[in-house]
Parts: structure tokens; C-alpha cells; sequence
């Protein structure tokens, strides 16, 4: 029994130190990406914004998150930074709304209806930038989000195939923002392992 539990306590240990291994080596390197965000000073034309989701307060009311990304979005556009902006996020089929919201928005603040595309099936990052590479073959594009998230962003993008800068929506102070934070590091370990390991058909492209 005591042999057991020995090999049992460190069979743990090993599987945790394995665990924080493949954590360190997640963040850091998704992390050395922050070195594509750009101020818009630095953009040349681009022809597509990417702009993420961020979650609604209600059907009728994004997050200051998502708000801010369209406003850092329209920015863009009437800079003439970028042709046309991508809403990407979810079309109600997973939790609620976002990328209706978000046209609507742009549009009610001068860009062209033409101008917007939704991708309403961006349910996750790794689904946003996937289906930006294969399904609507943009080859760079400009992310829009904010800071604790482009890393992540722009490490998938570009490592399926976009060439992608960021450029960051932090318009304001989130309330609770560490927790984002904290989350993001569990996101990244498991961004990480999508990229290098599983490459998984997004839900959207399944037979």
C-alpha cells in the first residue's frame, strides 16, 4: 500500500510538473507576439479589420469590451487604415448575438453597410482566425482587440496563415479586468495546443 501511494504522489508530481512545462512554454510563446501590435500611426493600408467579439450585457447591449473594439474599428476605417471591417464572433447559434450588434453599431456611425462582413460562426479566437485563412482566404489582415487578448490572436492568425498586426481596443478601465487576465492564461495553454497539436475542424465546418 505504501508503495502505491509513493508511486501514486509521484506519478502527480511528474504530471504537474508536466502540466507547468507545457503552461510556460504556452504563454511564452504566445506572449512574444505582443511584438506585432501597432500603434494605427504604424499601419499602412490594410484591406481588412478583424474585429473580435467580447460578449453582450443583454440582446441589445454589447460590453464595453465589444464596444470599444467596433469603436477602435470604425477608427480604422475612417482613417482609411482598413477597406472593410470583419465582425467576427457569435450569431446567437452558441450563446447570444454579438456580430449583429456590432454592424449595427458601425453602421449607425457612418461605415458603409458594404464595407462590414459579418463571420458570424467566430464562436472561439481559434474559430475566427481559422475561418479568416480557409474559408475567406485573407492573407493579412489588422486585429482589433484588446491588449491581454492579441497575443493569442495574432499567434493563431499568423500561424494559419494571415499576416496579422494588432491594434488595441483598450479605449478604457474594465471592471475586473485581472480575472480576463487570469483567464487568458488558461486560454493561451489551450490556444497553444489547438495551433501545435489537435488543428481541429471548427463546429462550423463539420460534415
Amino acid at each position: 500500500m505504501m508503495v502505491m501511494r509513493k508511486r501514486i504522489v509521484w506519478i502527480t508530481i511528474m504530471a504537474m510538473g508536466v502540466a507547468g512545462l507545457l503552461a510556460f512554454i504556452a504563454n511564452r510563446t504566445i506572449l512574444s507576439y505582443g511584438r506585432y501590435i501597432v500603434e494605427s500611426s504604424q499601419l499602412s493600408t490594410s484591406s481588412v479589420a478583424l474585429v473580435f467579439g467580447g460578449g453582450m450585457k443583454d440582446r441589445a447591449t454589447m460590453s464595453e469590451l465589444q464596444e470599444d473594439r467596433v469603436i477602435r474599428g470604425i477608427e480604422l476605417y475612417k482613417a482609411g487604415k482598413v477597406e472593410k471591417l470583419i465582425m467576427t464572433g457569435d450569431d446567437g447559434a452558441r450563446i447570444v448575438d454579438e456580430v449583429h450588434p456590432m454592424r449595427d453599431y458601425a453602421i449607425a456611425r457612418g461605415v458603409a453597410a458594404e464595407d462590414i462582413l459579418l463571420d458570424g460562426h467566430g464562436y472561439r479566437t481559434y474559430e475566427s482566425c481559422y475561418r479568416a485563412s480557409m474559408v475567406y482566404g485573407f492573407r493579412e489582415a489588422v486585429a482589433v482587440s484588446q491588449r491581454f487578448h492579441l497575443p493569442r490572436i495574432l499567434y493563431m492568425c499568423n500561424t494559419l496563415g494571415v499576416k496579422t498586426v494588432g491594434i488595441s481596443a483598450d479605449l478604457r478601465e474594465y471592471t475586473a479586468v485581472w480575472k480576463m487576465q487570469l483567464r487568458e492564461i488558461g486560454a493561451r495553454v489551450k490556444g497553444w495546443w489547438q495551433i501545435e497539436v489537435t488543428q481541429p475542424l471548427p463546429r462550423s465546418l463539420e460534415p
